[in-house]
């Protein structure tokens, strides 16, 4: 019974007794107001649903109250079958996984899913404004589901395809059949847990197949779906406000938290995921640059998540964007984010966007393919604490002992080679190729690695594309033939002084008589000659010579003493570079050479997770081995001849147009095929350079297109710019005794007589 106020109570509010009842009443009014405004506000259906309730009786009553009972219960009571919340709070999501080089410069970005992972304080007001006023004006206040949307979202339901569903029960429904829920309500925290927790449900809610169950059977089987999945978005996402609230102590900050997994997880068409790198994408600016002078892009960016395919700022449709995008302004207008000024001199700007062609991609995602494909396939080999997956989702960072700025000198002046040669030959312009590798002497680390040429079938190198260096093995032709050597101080009575015969020799060739004749490059023989300066000269017949002296098999052993894995044939040929090897082996073979340890060539210095060090690099795991000395001394000092010697076949790297002391050898396979030269800095301060040029094909490069006129000039220019630049130091200075030893050769010889030749009985 309403209590009637007396004529005091009413003129002059009486004592305050009844000043405290006439609160109570005017508060009892003021919620049965707000009950007529919501009543009012439902859609029509819902009220008639009512209605017919209260007509029902008291059983009609009850089942409406069991109904919202169960629904209340489940959304805000039930925790059973939850996803992990730890992932959730550590937000492991895809994001980009870099490679660095030795100094830190990034080499690559690698993703599934192009994103950068933000903190709330990373991103700008105006950008904050902007979400908000386009997605959730109240999220800061509400918990996970803003109920002041309701009445709005029930009034975009089809009351049409609710009456002519009920007109068919149970039929299957039309593929093009719409839903009876319109998109639209769904909060910040909704739309993340929806993103991150229920993806497969959302992909699946298109579907229009009958399911078993009352609800499917009812309204069919696409509402039914759409209706579960909202019911488990609200669920998840009050459970998800709960836990974060509980982990970061506050309202605030969990919100805050929220907020900017938001920021970073939603994708933003075009294949970028979160605000930051749409940012850069569609306007070349990093998100921390925006001022309140962007608010036209800041709601750009916040009109996309409508619908990355309808509203992203590159959409065909821009007057479909600019209409988003100007209703985003007028909202942060009303809600106080810009000045009337500001809001209309914003709607005013044209869309900005950077010039993109293609795909998106680091702007030196290029320089070094080969760098990033050799580190995937070490990370498989050799890291089990992580592996390419974990690169790819962003969950790993890799650092490489690569240096960025050596490899720009490799790219170039691999480039230049492979112009040089064109000029010579231009049918051959666009379709030679060649390949470099740059190795520490000390570690056998990376620090640069040329697959193939920059651009090859009118499109860049990519990581995924032939590496010629690792994955290309070809034969390499003399550049084999130090390993001859080497065998013979290691297995023979053999010093470079030793006089050895370059004389005609012939070596089997199945049933022909007499066997396959020898020659040398020139065509030439010169006798009895020391050993040195057969090295030098890279005389054919003596590498046979000495290969039958000491056998075959002690040339395979000394070839993996320095480090060649590939399979040799057991073949005399093989002493003349017949059987094949990847760039890579042959030039961990000289690195070995020129410091006299051997180690297994890597690129990962370092890969770390987080702030967390999972492991160091695989050469800090194992334990260099040493090659005998003695042996290693001979051949330093008889590549050393090569380059000193005048008639050696690298002498032009002798010369005050060139003042770096070298070592190394050139290779020409037959037929011209490729061109090789393998050549180092001495000792454990310096580098190794291994640089290969042909034909993907294994066509002839042509006559007289040696290892001398083709390679080798790449080695140089390498060498030239990197020491110009101090990239690996100093330049390492050969021993004094060595180079006097050469300096005494190179005076003119006694006469050799036959009897000075060294023989040995063949093994």
């Amino acid at each position: 019974m309403t209590p009637v106020l007396s004529e005091t109570q009413r003129d002059g509010w009486g004592s305050i007794s009844d000043i405290s009842t006439c609160a109570s009443l005017a508060k009892r009014a003021r919620r049965l107001n707000e009950l007529r405004r919501l009543f009012a506000a439902l859609h029509p259906v819902i009220r008639a649903i009512l209605l017919s309730a209260c007509v029902l009786g008291v059983g009609g009553l009850l089942f409406v109250a069991t109904l919202l009972t169960i629904t209340l219960h489940y959304l805000y009571f039930d925790r059973t079958n939850l996803p992990d919340i730890e992932a959730f709070v550590r937000f492991d999501c895809p994001s980009i996984g870099h490679v660095y080089d030795n100094q830190g410069e990034l080499l690559v970005e690698l993703s599934r899913e192009h994103r950068h992972i933000i903190q709330y304080g990373e991103i700008p007001p105006i950008v904050r404004d902007a979400i908000l006023a386009a997605e959730d004006k109240n999220f800061f206040s509400h918990g996970a589901v803003d109920y002041s949307r309701i009445p709005r979202v029930l009034q975009k339901v089809r009351i049409r395809t609710i009456l002519t569903r009920m007109t068919r029960v149970g039929r299957a429904d039309k593929a093009e059949s719409l839903a009876m829920l319109r998109q639209g309500g769904s909060t910040i925290t909704q739309q993340l847990v929806r993103a991150y927790y229920l993806r497969n449900l959302t992909d699946k809610e298109n579907g229009n197949q009958l399911r078993s169950g009352v609800l499917s059977y009812i309204v069919g089987a696409r509402s039914a779906k759409k209706l579960a999945r909202k019911l488990e978005e609200i669920r998840l996402a009050v459970w998800v406000e709960e836990q974060m609230r509980s982990r970061f102590g506050s309202k605030q900050r969990a919100k805050e938290e929220i907020f900017a997994r938001y920021a970073s997880f939603l994708y933003m068409g075009n294949g970028q995921y979160g605000f930051a790198t749409a940012a850069e994408y569609y306007f070349g600016l990093p998100l921390s640059a925006f001022s309140g002078a962007d608010a036209d892009r800041a709601a750009l960016l916040a009109g996309i998540a409508k619908s990355p395919r309808y509203y992203a700022p590159n959409s065909p449709d821009a007057d479909r964007v600019l209409h988003r995008r100007n209703q985003i302004l007028r909202l942060m207008l009303a809600r106080g984010s810009l000045s009337r000024d500001a809001a209309k001199a914003a709607e005013r700007m044209p869309i900005r966007l950077v010039t993109r062609n293609g795909a998106v991609q680091a702007d030196n995602s290029s320089q070094a393919p080969a760098v990033i494909e050799t580190v995937l396939d070490e990370l498989k080999l050799r890291y089990s604490g992580a592996n390419a997956e974990d690169l790819l989702q962003g969950r790993i960072q890799i650092y490489s002992t690569a240096d960025a700025r050596l490899q720009r000198v490799a790219n170039e002046a691999l480039e230049h080679g492979l112009m040089r040669y064109e000029k010579r030959h231009p049918a051959a312009a666009g379709i030679i190729q060649g390949s470099v590798v740059v190795l520490r002497n000390s570690d056998a680390s990376i620090l640069a690695e040329v697959g193939g040429r920059r651009m090859f079938n009118r499109r860049l190198n990519d990581y995924s594309d032939f590496n010629r260096v690792t994955q290309s093995e070809r034969q390499p032709g003399s550049a084999m033939k130090p390993i001859v050597y080497l065998a013979a101080f290691l297995h023979g009575p053999f010093t470079l002084e030793s006089i050895v015969p370059d004389e005609p020799i012939s070596i089997p060739d199945g049933d022909k008589p007499g066997g396959k004749a020898i020659s040398n490059y020139d065509g030439e023989f010169k006798g009895p000659i020391p050993l040195r300066l057969a090295l030098a000269e890279s005389r054919n017949a003596v590498a046979i010579w000495i290969t039958k002296q000491i056998g075959i098999g002690s040339i395979l052993r000394a070839a993996q003493e320095v480090g060649i894995e590939s399979r040799l044939q057991p073949y005399p040929t093989t002493s003349l570079g017949a059987s094949e090897v990847n760039l890579l082996e042959l030039a961990n073979a000289y690195r070995t050479i020129a410091c006299g340890s051997f180690n297994t060539p890597h690129v990962i210095r370092q890969v770390s997770r987080g702030a967390t060090l999972v492991a160091t690099a695989f050469a800090e795991q194992t334990i260099p081995e040493a090659v005998n000395s003695t042996a290693i001394t001979l051949l330093q000092e008889g590549l050393r001849g090569v380059v000193r010697l005048p008639t050696g076949t690298a002498h032009s790297l002798d010369g005050v147009d060139f003042p770096i002391p070298t070592m190394g050898k050139t290779g020409t396979t037959s037929q011209f095929k490729d061109a090789l030269f393998v050549g180092s800095t001495y000792g454990m301060e310096g580098i190794t350079v291994a640089v290969r040029i042909g034909f993907d094909d294994n066509r002839s490069l042509g006559n007289k297109e040696t290892g001398a006129r083709v390679a080798l000039p790449v080695f140089r220019e390498i060498l030239l710019n990197t020491y110009a630049a101090k990239l690996v130091g100093d330049v390492p200075e050969f021993p004094a005794q060595m180079e006097d030893s050469i300096a005494q050769f190179l005076k003119p010889p006694a006469e050799v007589t036959p009897e000075d030749v060294v023989t040995q009985p063949q093994l």
